[in-house]
């Protein structure tokens, strides 16, 4: 399983935009990891296709510098023989995604590689019980929650044996428990001599990797943000309302996934959903916001005298929602008469105003996620928004200015309803509910629920020793 990776000044620009990443040299020998960061933008998964060979086998730009796997110059590699060596997990696993079904995902790429049929069948077996996913074996991948689909991925990957693996981001989707226990696999990849590269913003839950170095891209700075105040302008409801939910309940292809769920939500506050992989919170959601068929009855209550609740959706993965050609056409779409003080506002409340002129869809994972809610908030619902894991891809600095965002939006009167498998992020939240897949364990304030061992342990939730729950924001 070991390996070498070698960068020697390799950079890279995309010809739409001309961003990507600034030269960068770095050396790696098998049993050794490197940690990537940076901000939001700095070209963290743009490197990480260059070290993988997606760069420039796939994709077209001027690249400078080389790269050597195992002492040969990727550019000068087939890619089908590259990718047996290299394996690459990418920031949105979604984009893996290729067959039917997670077992063929998996013996997608161990045919790929010419394996006699007893030996495929061998693999699939060890790496379907190595990451849980068995009881998945006939489900379609794209039916899986973000962080099963991330487990997948990594699966797929190491069917292969690769002797080097690039990981983008391979923490973002996962709950703790799945976090802890993937950096364990990682860990071990390591103790066999695989050489690893891991870009990821959830630094904490690498801790335990011995002798991780790490590197720093710049990009470009952060400028000052705007610290959102509660006169920002931005239209209030007329009065306070409660959401109320009772006995909502989804079934998609005779899977129950989500059973019995109760609540009653206040206007004013941000509430974070929190549970493990797999439990509902993107159904919930969905459900909320009118988008998912459910049984149960949901309703607001007090000053909007009933109805049916509005909100706007920010979903996890913001590609499904950005379509036109640039940051401020996005925004804007179909607004007759835009509010130019409301647009200004949330182009700088949201670091977007060196985006204007740039297609969203160019934008790093965690622009993309900015543009999406300021696009949501452009438009504003009756009721509030709700935000499905919107810290994926967010560096410190930007999850601040999100943070900020969001308490303005509820001290404008308006209900914010986020789900999240970032602890940091949900112990700024006013309330905290904890979804298991039987229904809601515990829902109260954020540091009440934070301080409830019998809870999580009842979820199945790991609080890591090194991290700090509390809100820094």
């Amino acid at each position: 399983m070991t390996g070498t990776l070698r960068a020697e000044g390799v950079g890279f620009a995309y010809p739409q935009d001309h961003r990507g990443v600034a030269p960068v040299s770095l050396a790696l020998h098998g049993g050794e990891a490197l940690l990537i960061h940076g901000y939001s933008g700095s070209g963290k998964s743009t490197l990480a296709r260059c070290l993988a060979g997606l760069i420039p086998h796939l994709y077209h730009g001027e690249m400078v510098g080389e790269v050597w796997v195992n002492d040969r110059r990727s550019d000068q590699m087939p890619l089908s023989e590259l990718t047996e060596q290299v394996g690459l997990v990418f920031q949105n696993p979604a984009y893996q995604m290729l067959t039917p079904s997670v077992e063929e995902e998996i013996l997608f790429g161990l045919e790929n590689l010419g394996m006699s049929r007893a030996a495929m069948k061998v693999r699939l077996e060890e790496v379907l019980e190595r990451f849980d996913l068995h009881k998945f074996r006939k489900r379609s991948p794209h039916s899986l929650s973000g962080g099963e689909q991330q487990k997948l991925a990594l699966a797929a990957v190491i069917a292969r044996s690769p002797n080097v693996l690039v990981l983008d981001e391979p923490l973002s989707m996962l709950d703790s428990t799945a976090a802890i226990e993937f950096v364990g696999y990682l860990r071990e990849f390591l103790a066999n001599g695989m050489t690893m590269v891991i870009c990821e913003h959830r630094e904490y839950f690498l801790q335990p990797i011995p002798n991780l170095v790490r590197l720093k891209l710049n990009g470009t700075p952060v400028p000052e943000a705007v610290n959102p105040a509660a006169d920002s302008g931005y239209p209030a409801p007329r009065a306070p309302f409660e959401i109320h939910a009772e006995h909502l309940s989804v079934t998609r292809e005779e899977n129950r996934i989500l059973k019995d769920v109760s609540l009653d939500l206040r206007s004013g506050q941000v509430v974070a959903l929190v549970g493990r992989n797999g439990t509902g919170k993107t159904t919930l959601l969905r459900a909320l916001a009118g988008l998912q068929r459910f049984t149960g009855a949901v309703d607001v209550r007090n000053g909007h005298g009933g109805g049916t609740p509005q909100f706007n959706m920010i979903f996890q993965n913001p590609d499904t929602q950005l379509f036109n050609p640039t940051v401020r056409e996005e925004i804007l779409y179909k607004i007759p008469q835009a509010d130019p003080g409301l647009y200004e506002w949330l182009l700088h409340a949201l670091d977007l105003k060196r985006y204007e002129d740039t297609p969203p869809l160019l934008l790093s994972e965690g622009e993309k996620r900015r543009v999406a809610l300021a696009t949501a908030l452009m438009h504003p619902s009756k009721h509030g928004v709700l935000l499905d894991e919107p810290s994926l891809g967010q560096d410190p600095v930007h999850k601040e200015i999100l943070v900020q965002l969001l308490r303005a939006l509820a001290r404008a009167g308006w209900l914010v309803l986020f789900s999240t498998h970032d602890l940091e992020l949900a112990a700024c939240a006013d309330e905290m509910i904890l979804l298991a897949e039987d229904g809601i364990v515990c829902h109260g304030a954020a540091p009440a629920v934070l301080q409830d061992d019998g809870a999580w342990q009842q979820v199945g939730l790991q609080r890591p020793d090194w991290m700090d729950c509390s809100c820094s924001a």
